[in-house]
């Protein structure tokens, strides 16, 4: 597991420099050498798993995070020329179904409801997912669980997932993403080793998903 934080001696935590943790959490997890190997274009969901719509703080961590991930992985997959080489979608639970009462697959192909089906087209149309989630008691969060729980294994299945986690706390919701892990794996899309976690994530992303960095340097080598 690569965090942006490292452990030192029991009790310490100190911050490691944005160089050299948060992009290359990014490379491990957006396999930039598979994708720049592809040949042909992939489809990339992002599931951002959070239904908190007010702070504190304000924004919500979960749009700084999302925002950044996803204009990172945009730019990564990208030609020298700026053009995306992938099609890279991103599905908010907030804004996505209401509590589960009936999954998709219990729904006669005619009889389903629009957003559900929408829903549905763009995760079976995906080569890929990246997991979003903060930490909720140790747990990912519910809102997540609640929209990929209306779609079952055929919907995922034979697909590689990431998990992004991130907290306001100093360990950055790994708790949650190790628990998402099993989830992932029963639903076929089994998540790569690399995970990212994102500590005290107000720190580090502003409120337009952009790096914090104390020069500029660090910025532009965190964008990149």
């Amino acid at each position: 597991r690569h965090n942006l934080r490292r452990t030192g001696a029991p009790g310490t935590v100190r911050h490691a420099s944005l160089p050299f943790s948060l992009p290359f959490q990014l490379r491990l997890l957006a396999g930039s050498s598979t994708f720049a190997a592809s040949t042909h274009a992939l489809t990339i969901c992002i599931l951002s798993g959070s239904t908190r719509t007010s702070g504190p703080p304000r924004p919500v961590l979960s749009d700084r995070v999302t925002q950044y991930i996803e204009s990172a992985v945009s730019k990564r997959c990208s030609n020298v020329d700026g053009i995306p080489l992938h099609d890279v979608s991103v599905i908010q639970a907030r804004n996505s179904l209401p509590l589960l009462e009936r999954p998709h697959f219990t729904y006669a192909p005619s009889q389903v409801p629009k957003e559900l089906q929408d829903i549905h087209e763009t995760l079976s149309n995906a080569d890929a997912y990246i997991v979003i989630t903060p930490e909720y008691n140790h747990a990912p969060c519910p809102g997540l669980l609640n929209m990929m729980n209306h779609f079952g294994s055929s919907t995922f299945s034979f697909k590689p997932s990431g998990i992004v986690s991130y907290s306001a706390g100093q360990w950055g919701g790994t708790r949650a993403a190790h628990s998402l892990r099993p989830f992932l794996s029963e639903l076929g899309c089994i998540p790569v080793s690399a995970m990212v976690h994102v500590p005290k994530a107000m720190d580090v992303f502003d409120e337009n998903g952009c790096v914090i960095a104390s020069d500029s340097s660090e910025k532009d080598e965190a964008e990149e």
